[in-house]
């Protein structure tokens, strides 16, 4: 990064799209350097030959199942009912645990970030990830038009609601009368859903009645999603705090989750937002910041928004891989208004610092001033990755672990082209939220527009 900015260098982008094309934008004499080479032994040629019939194999099979429900599949996987040995295959993806889904490298890439929250909340119940799985796979399915799978996911999420499996969700929520209402609530959501499903099978393909229907079912999705957030956010333990080193005491914490709503406005008169050829006079967006995995980096965030400090500051950096701020005018790259803490220090004009702050799926707290790749982690899977649109990110120098003050980002990255665990922000920046509403606003944000305000509507009393 540019140590006055903070800016990521062009090297820093060109890794994090480590699967996409780079040939035009590198030099082919230096890839040798960076991609491990292999000998293969005739032991290991026999086995490649192997592993490739399996794949062959098992693809073939799966295909028979590809217009089914992944939820059928799963629970065939489960109850060993599958062919081929295709049974240990599918428990090891289909029905990965969620937390390993999340972000781990290698994985279905999750790019809602609604979803990536729920999976980064610090509880304990493998019967609510089931809940979710099923749940979150239906807006998927109407998505695609999977109508006979939607129509199955729906009813396992009947199916689990309506077993003890709803007990022992219950039992450890922090009031479990709560839960039980909400989960009924849920329930109730599953009907309706199914209707409109059935309904948009009967109409023509790419109809109005159609597309009403599916619209129907997309809404009922959304509404259950919403209450299952409020389901899972229930199991939290009442006072859980993630534990912080008494070292960083002096500098804000969050210890849960905050909501901040922002208004970008056009720095050119008159001039609006184009979201897919609709105009819009400003920009309204939604975050959600999340203390439970960074703690110092969102309470940081949360007490520079309450103070002020973003409101009527322009955007700095908008180039397609990221929107930038958080570079007050003058001198200083970070925010000089409050007193550095004592672990990190300040910058070289007095700027409040905060350490690097990691989250990785597992550990129980923290890494702080240093990054996976420093800790020899690489690989890894960070609690909350960059793989929705609209992540946020932490800017610092590059070369220095403890040189973010102020300055902070939207990543605009495809997921599909920067997959959580495969690029070179995750483990390395912390990610501490997400715009969960008017994140499409991005597209057009601008070097030059002005966030006329920052507020904190939620959760302020975390801080």
């Amino acid at each position: 990064t540019d140590t006055t900015t903070m800016k990521f260098t062009s090297t820093t982008l060109l890794c994090a799209l480590s699967v996409a094309p780079v040939a035009a934008f590198t030099n082919p004499s230096t890839w040798s350097n960076n991609c491990p080479t292999t000998t293969t032994t005739s032991l290991e040629a026999e086995r490649n030959i192997n592993n490739v019939f399996s794949t062959v194999c098992a693809t073939a099979a799966m295909s028979a199942f590809l217009w089914g429900s992944p939820g059928m599949i799963a629970e065939q996987a489960t109850n060993d009912q599958l062919p081929f040995g295709l049974n240990e295959v599918v428990q090891q993806t289909v029905v990965a645990g969620a937390k390993d889904k999340a972000s781990a490298t290698g994985s279905r890439v999750n790019k809602d970030a609604d979803s990536l929250l729920r999976l980064g909340l610090p509880i304990n119940s493998k019967e609510v990830r089931e809940l979710q799985t099923s749940l979150e796979g239906i807006k998927q399915d109407v998505a695609s038009k999977r109508k006979g799978a939607a129509v199955d996911g729906a009813k396992k999420v009947e199916s689990i609601l309506g077993s003890k499996k709803a007990d022992k969700m219950a039992a450890v929520c922090r009031d479990p009368k709560i839960c039980t209402e909400t989960m009924k609530e849920i329930d109730a959501l599953m009907d309706p859903l199914e209707k409109a499903i059935k309904a948009s099978q009967d109409a023509f393909t790419g109809s109005l009645e159609e597309r009403d229907a599916l619209d129907k079912a997309y809404t009922a999705q959304v509404k259950a999603s919403k209450l299952l957030t409020q389901l899972e956010e229930q199991m939290v333990p009442k006072g859980y705090k993630t534990d912080v080193p008494s070292q960083y005491a002096d500098l804000p914490q969050l210890q849960q989750r905050a909501t901040v709503e922002m208004v970008i406005k056009k720095g050119e008169a008159g001039a609006q937002f184009d979201i897919n050829g609709v105009n819009f006079p400003e920009a309204r967006m939604k975050m959600v910041i999340d203390g439970y995995t960074s703690p110092v980096t969102g309470g940081n965030f949360v007490d520079l928004v309450e103070k002020g400090f973003y409101n009527n500051m322009a955007i700095q950096r908008s180039d397609g891989f990221v929107v930038q701020t958080g570079d007050p005018d003058g001198t200083p790259f970070g925010y000089t208004g409050g007193k550095a803490g004592k672990a990190v220090g300040e910058g070289p004009n007095g700027e409040r610092l905060i350490p690097c702050e990691i989250s990785i799926v597992g550990d129980k707290t923290p890494l702080y001033e240093t990054t996976i790749e420093d800790e020899g982690r690489g690989g890894e899977a960070s609690i909350l990755p960059f793989s929705a649109y609209g992540a946020m990110g932490w800017a610092r120098d590059e070369y220095d672990a403890n040189s973010g003050s102020s300055q902070f980002f939207w990543l605009l990255f495809d997921s599909d082209l920067t997959p959580a665990g495969k690029n070179v922000l995750d483990g390395r920046y912390p990610c501490f939220g997400y715009v969960v509403e008017g994140a499409d606003f991005l597209q057009d944000v601008r070097e030059g527009d002005v966030i006329v305000s920052a507020k904190v509507t939620e959760g302020l009393e975390y801080l």
